[in-house]
């Protein structure tokens, strides 16, 4: 059975950075795109970042030049560097990885973003 483990959530001051790691455990083929979503209290999950097998990255506008996306293919494992964090960051971060057969996704890590 693959599970989605994600860490590196928490409490940070605005401006902060945080980096958000994803790794799959159990037998997972076909993967071929990774990404990372969020979701705030009271609004819809929203796409913050994705990347392919072959390491193409899209990101959401918000989010250019703030977060990073990467992957480690052999780890089955996607990180989010996110730098300059705002309070509207502020969100569950879930990540996702897309098979050619499944949709999986992780039990999501809080990230607050406070002074």
């Amino acid at each position: 059975q693959v599970q989605l483990v994600e860490s590196g959530g928490g409490l940070v001051q605005p401006g902060g950075s945080l980096r958000l790691s994803c790794a799959a455990s159990g037998s997972i083929f076909g993967i071929y795109a990774m990404g990372w979503y969020r979701q705030a209290p009271g609004k819809q999950r929203e796409v913050v970042a994705t990347i392919t097998r072959g390491g193409s990255t899209d990101y959401a506008t918000s989010m250019k030049g703030r977060f990073t996306i990467s992957a480690d293919n052999a780890k089955n494992t996607v990180y989010l560097q996110m730098n300059s964090l705002k309070p509207e960051d502020t969100a569950v971060y879930l990540c996702n990885f897309l098979t050619y057969s499944n949709n999986y996704w992780g039990q999501g890590t809080q990230v607050t973003v406070s002074s």
